[in-house]
């Protein structure tokens, strides 16, 4: 189980590294193209990217269950479609400042969906560390004075973070699929809506050069982060993933000292204490009880261990994992656990 748990925050800590490591890379391009521009590309990279990596792998179509469609669609549309036209728009008409500032509310409003709307557990070493981390994020952006401006477009940002964090809740819901193809479907959507936003506002497309470095950014920053973010998902659950998600403009800025040669701030410093204690708080968390587990039928991949014991026609290797419909009998005990895709219970 202890193999289980780390593997999960490993995913989400790899997902905001690739993530967070993309933006100092990314702004090393912006001389040659524009950001909205970049987006798409970026987004059409990861896509791309992940559906050559499955074509070569010889990688089965994803099985979605029964309802589990409408759960993607619903992440593609207001992630992939609805948050970038709304930040899009927000950006356009308000200071840069600001904007990099009401960015933090997507960690806020993912966390509170997951506890309030989609009922994950959490308690209040969890609230606390959430609250460190994006406090931490905060102050990293933090530009000495924050410029908001109109009401708009200030709503039109947040209301972009409220459909990043209804996409990030919604793709919970179909993360026992093949990750790989709940990142390319996403990044496809993505790519195809800012790309084709960028050109119908008059933007010009780069060399093959610049493109094709975009995209190679776009599929380990985005594509191959979004695939680790979907497996964290579906062992740690959406808040949780989400806290450890938003330590990625730390792991910006600390590239960009090393890259671009920036200077070491306050904002930097205090940044990292406080996501080092919301971490640590995370990490060191131990949610134990007695609960049931419903007979249920699904796809996935997995392991034999306490929560997989079914038999086989042919032997498989312990620690080995293995993808097939599989059905988990009525089972009740007591263990360390996450709020992942096996423990949606109630408390």
């Amino acid at each position: 189980m202890t193999w289980t748990l780390n593997r999960g925050v490993a995913a989400a800590l790899g997902a905001a590294l690739l993530f967070g490591g993309s933006t100092p890379l990314a702004k090393l391009l912006l001389g040659d193209v524009g950001p909205w521009l970049l987006a798409g590309l970026l987004y059409l990279g990861s896509g791309l990217g992940l559906a050559v990596l499955l074509a070569l792998q010889r990688a089965e179509r994803a099985r979605l269950a029964a309802g589990e469609w409408r759960w993607l669609a619903g992440a593609v549309l207001s992630g992939g479609v609805l948050g970038p036209v709304l930040l899009m728009w927000g950006l356009a008409r308000m200071p840069a400042s600001g904007a990099a500032l009401l960015l933090n509310a997507e960690a806020v409003l993912t966390a509170l969906l997951a506890w309030f709307v989609f009922r994950e557990n959490f308690d209040r070493r969890i609230a606390f560390g959430m609250a460190l981390i994006v406090a931490g994020a905060a102050v990293l952006s933090w530009p000495g004075e924050a410029g908001i401006g109109a009401a708009a477009p200030a709503l039109a940002v947040i209301a972009a973070c409220l459909a990043w964090a209804i996409d990030n809740n919604l793709t919970r819901k179909v993360a026992l699929a093949d990750a790989r193809y709940v990142a390319m479907v996403k990044g496809l959507a993505a790519g195809a809506t800012n790309t084709a936003l960028a050109l119908a506002l008059g933007a010009q497309l780069p060399g093959i050069a610049v493109a094709a470095m975009a995209g190679l950014l776009g599929f380990a920053g985005y594509g191959i982060s979004l695939a680790l973010f979907v497996q964290a998902l579906r062992q740690l659950g959406t808040a949780r993933t989400g806290a450890y998600f938003s330590t990625a403009p730390f792991a910006g800025a600390a590239l960009g000292l090393l890259l671009l040669e920036e200077t070491l701030t306050w904002n930097l410093a205090v940044a990292a204490v406080l996501m080092a204690w919301g971490v640590w708080l995370h990490l060191t968390e131990r949610h134990a009880h007695a609960h049931a587990h419903e007979p249920v039928e699904h796809t996935h991949e997995h392991e034999h261990d306490e929560h997989h014991r079914h038999a086989h026609a042919a032997p498989v290797a312990p620690g080995e994992r293995h993808t097939h419909p599989h059905r988990h009998e009525r089972l009740t005990h007591s263990h360390p656990h996450y709020p992942d895709s096996h423990h949606r219970h109630e408390h």
